[in-house]
């Protein structure tokens, strides 16, 4: 049962147990109705509401979202529960609307590490059972716009100094049965409390529109949070409506559908047993290795970090601290504890005396006869049951593998920088990585809190290919009319956090530059070449924020258009005889995005990723596509099928050169599929 419930002593201990985190769906929510109806009838003086295991409730079942409600509904539950002396004795999670369970109760004791919140925002929802009306009456309008529009979560000491709840105790049920009966009697329902003072919310209104640019949850969320002042049966009224319209929404939906990738990308259970790792080695101590070692070193493995001489090694070593220094000024570690981590962490030069690792990850310059002469360097220094693993962003990890004693053992991971920071972390399995090789790098991966997406071998993996056709495809906007700051511009007006110029300008042209000429794109049959970029680098000398002029000029409070570029690019054009025109922000971001959609296709249909939602979640957590937009695969059902296979019929028609219709799509749309379908025959 879901639901449990004991009456003895005047007193009725409902426990909802619907494991692993009692999530509330239909059956918890009768069983809630019906353990009220026996207190009621058994006529007790207290109730009594927690959870089984580790969780109070962690909210509602998202997989409810997509069908139409099926009662009893938690809002006309939680209103009959308000009526009652219930106490809330949260032992755990208490998320969404396991913490409107809780605000319907007269009184909450939560447990020193209980976690609450809620964070329907994230979901593209507001709260519906009663959280935009009831957290106000309790802790206030502005404290209440606060946590709801962001969709914060907290712990419980933080949930007593807002008033969220009014105790903590190790044994919540305990407590809630030694409350003294005055004490429970002077505590209010929120239903029988006054309407909370009106205040501004123009400060969580302009933050919400700056973290949640484009979102409509948020704004919505405030508005709610303002008709607390009105009677409470309206006000919730109110609040259903608006979950109800926002539950069927396209940003609902897509925000959903990221929410189970990840569950699914975190949950995979691999088909091998995976090797415990207590040791590793780190090669090569610039930013992106001196991150790794610093995330290594933070779960508890020990580190070597190998450099190539002592200049190099004291260049890591500072690498490394700037990271510990980084650390105590936010407040992560003690001065005393960074000092004793950063001693802790072994910077050698070269491999003469290497620990037996259990893995050894390579993170040099992206450079094939480079990272093959450090990989046979591994192989005879470490044993042959070391697990290898490059950070190569491009490169053919099969080629890698060559000469090394037992190439099943090698694998890419593609970490994305900041190496400590950014969740996302591409696992590139190479066509002789053993099942054993990859169960460990998934086992790491989540020691790490990293979320885990398989890929296959080819240039670029799963996010740089996708990124090489975004950035061609924007670069033929330029030759063709656009100028960099108009694309940009028409890019982050669709979601993006920063327009492809504006990223190259930080991460350094000469980057992009370094790439094009391994690839050498100019010499490459069937591909339209754009010189634009290329005449950045090798005519201008502009390589970014870093020399003070890339595609934008740097000297001032802010980039600004640069007119060197746009003459550069104009000249550009009349070279190729191409008549410039105005491309319209619509069409620039139809194209740009259109194109990553069709390169995903061609992952697909290749074998490189093993379902669309992984792609989705490359593109979300490495590269700023939009979470709220689902990543460009879902975003391609969201427009249709069909629709968008016209549309790339018609782009292949006018240059076929850079264009053709993905195979798949076609597929697709002759046996009328989407590719949720996809993402549901690869479902572990």
């Amino acid at each position: 049962m879901a639901v449990r419930y004991l009456i003895e002593d005047q007193v009725c201990l409902i426990t909802l147990d619907n494991p692993p985190v009692n999530v509330i769906g239909q059956a918890l929510r009768a069983g809630l109705v019906a353990a009220l109806e026996a207190a009621e009838a058994a006529g007790v003086q207290r109730i009594i509401l927690t959870g089984a295991g580790a969780a109070f409730a962690a909210g509602a079942d998202a997989r409810e979202f997509d069908t139409p409600p099926v009662p009893p509904h938690l809002p006309d539950v939680l209103a009959r529960l308000e009526r009652l002396p219930a106490i809330a004795a949260i032992n755990g999670t208490a998320l969404g609307g396991g913490l409107e369970i809780a605000l319907a109760c007269r009184y909450r004791i939560a447990a020193p590490k209980a976690l609450l919140g809620l964070p329907e925002v994230t979901l593209g929802v507001v709260p519906g059972a009663g959280g935009t009306q009831r957290l106000p009456r309790i802790i206030g309008m502005a404290k209440a716009a606060d946590l709801i529009a962001e969709g914060r979560t907290f712990l419980a000491p933080e949930a007593l100094d807002l008033g969220v709840i009014d105790a903590i105790a190790a044994d919540p049920v305990q407590a809630a049965r030694r409350l003294p009966d005055a004490v429970l009697a002077c505590h209010l329902a929120a239903a029988d409390r006054p309407t909370p003072a009106p205040e501004p919310l123009t400060t969580a209104r302009a933050r919400a529109a700056k973290r949640t640019a484009g979102q409509v949850a948020p704004q919505v969320a405030l508005d709610l949070v303002e008709a607390a002042t009105l009677p409470l049966p309206e006000g919730l009224a109110r609040e259903r409506a608006a979950f109800l319209a926002l539950r069927d929404s396209d940003q609902a939906r897509a925000l959903r559908h990221v929410f189970f990738a990840e569950r699914a990308a975190m949950g995979r259970k691999p088909a091998a047993p995976a090797t415990e790792i207590t040791q590793a080695v780190v090669v090569g101590g610039g930013t992106m290795g001196a991150g790794i070692a610093y995330a290594l070193d933070g779960i508890g493995i020990a580190v070597t970090l190998v450099e190539t001489g002592a200049e190099a090694a004291i260049r890591a070593r500072a690498n490394l601290q700037n990271l510990f220094d980084e650390a105590v000024r936010r407040g992560k570690l003690t001065p005393e504890a960074a000092t004793a981590r950063a001693a802790g962490i072994a910077v050698v030069t070269g491999y003469d005396a290497l620990p037996p690792a259990q893995i050894a990850i390579e993170a040099a310059f992206e450079d094939m006869a480079v990272k093959r002469a450090i990989f046979a360097a591994l192989d005879a220094a470490l044993p042959e049951t070391t697990v290898l693993a490059t950070n190569t962003s491009y490169l053919d990890v099969n080629r890698i593998a060559e000469g090394i004693r037992h190439p099943d053992r090698l694998l890419g991971l593609h970490f994305f920088s900041p190496a400590h920071v950014m969740k996302l972390l591409e696992v590139i399995r190479a066509s002789a990585t053993s099942d054993t090789t990859f169960a460990t790098a998934l086992r790491l991966a989540q020691r790490l809190k990293k979320l885990p997406v398989e890929a296959g071998v080819c240039d670029g993996f799963i996010g740089n290919r996708i990124l090489t056709r975004y950035r061609q495809t924007t670069d033929i906007l330029l030759m063709d009319g656009a100028l960099p700051w108009e694309v940009d511009a028409a890019l982050e007006g669709f979601g993006m956090a920063m327009g492809p110029y504006a990223v190259q300008d930080l991460s350094g042209l000469d980057i992009a530059y370094a790439n094009r000429q391994r690839k050498n794109l100019k010499a490459q049959p069937g591909v339209r070449y754009i010189p634009i970029a290329d005449r950045m680098v090798e005519e201008l000398k502009r390589l970014g924020r870093k020399t003070g002029a890339g595609w934008y000029d740097h000297g001032g409070a802010s980039p600004a258009p640069s007119a060197e570029v746009a003459a550069l690019i104009a000249e550009s054009s009349v070279a190729a005889g191409i008549r410039r025109r105005a491309i319209p922000a619509g069409e620039i971001v139809e194209r740009a995005i259109t194109a990553m959609i069709a390169e995903g296709f061609d992952i697909l249909e290749e074998g490189i990723a093993r379902r669309p939602a992984d792609i989705d979640l490359v593109l979300i957590h490495g590269y700023a596509f939009p979470r709220w937009r689902g990543g460009p695969m879902h975003h391609a059902d969201t427009l249709g099928l069909p629709q968008l296979l016209s549309r790339i019929t018609g782009y292949a028609a006018q240059d076929p050169l850079s264009w053709r219709v993905p195979p798949l799509l076609s597929r697709l749309v002759a046996e009328g599929r989407r590719l949720a379908d996809l993402n549901l025959s690869e479902r572990a």
